[in-house]
C-alpha cells in the first residue's frame, strides 16, 4: 500500500487491474481531458506491464498507483505521480461510473498528504479549463493559479500548483 484515505486504497498496480485498467484507459469521456487516445486491449495489457515494471526501476520518474475502493476492494481508477524535481506533477482518473461521489477530493487529498512525506516542495496539476470538477477539487484544496494556456490539443489549459 502506498497510502490510504477514509474509503480508498492506492497500491502499486497489478496484472489482475487489466480488465478495469482498459476500462479506464479505453473511455473516450474519462480520456476528454487528458493526453492520449482510448487503447485497445493489447495495447492496454502493454501499458499496464510497462508500468508494473517501472517499480522496480530505481531511475523511475513516473508512478501510477491503482485507485482501490476499500469496501468491496474494486478497482476505481489512477492516481500519478510525476517527479522531475521542478514541476512534480499529480493527477488522478477514475472510471465514470465513480465520478461525481467525492473521490477526486478524497483522492486529492490523500495525495497531498503523501508528497508532504516525501517531502516534496511543491506539486502541480494541469487541468483543462473544460474540466470544472477537476479546477475545482485543486482549488478546494488550495492550489493557486500558475498561469493558463493553449495545450498541443488546442485546448486552454490551467497550471495548478500547491507549495507544501
Amino acid at each position: 500500500m502506498i497510502f490510504e484515505t477514509e474509503r480508498l486504497i492506492i497500491r502499486r498496480l497489478i496484472l489482475e487491474d487489466l480488465a478495469a485498467f482498459h476500462q479506464l484507459e479505453s473511455n473516450e469521456n474519462v480520456l476528454k481531458y487528458a493526453t492520449g487516445n482510448p487503447k485497445t486491449y493489447i495495447e492496454n495489457e502493454k501499458e499496464l506491464k510497462t508500468l508494473i515494471l517501472k517499480y522496480s526501476d530505481t531511475n523511475n520518474d513516473f508512478w501510477i498507483y491503482a485507485i482501490i475502493r476499500k469496501r468491496e476492494h474494486q478497482f476505481l481508477g489512477t492516481v500519478a505521480l510525476v517527479k522531475d524535481n521542478l514541476d512534480d506533477e499529480i493527477g488522478y482518473r477514475f472510471l465514470e461510473k465513480y465520478w461525481k461521489q467525492g473521490f477526486g477530493f478524497e483522492v486529492c487529498v490523500g495525495l497531498i498528504s503523501y508528497c508532504k512525506k516525501l517531502k516534496m516542495d511543491k506539486i502541480i496539476g494541469y487541468v483543462v479549463d473544460e474540466n470544472v470538477a477537476s479546477s475545482k477539487i485543486l482549488e478546494a484544496n488550495c492550489f493557486q493559479i500558475k498561469n493558463t494556456f493553449i495545450n498541443d490539443e488546442g485546448l486552454a489549459e490551467t497550471k495548478y500548483e500547491l507549495y507544501l
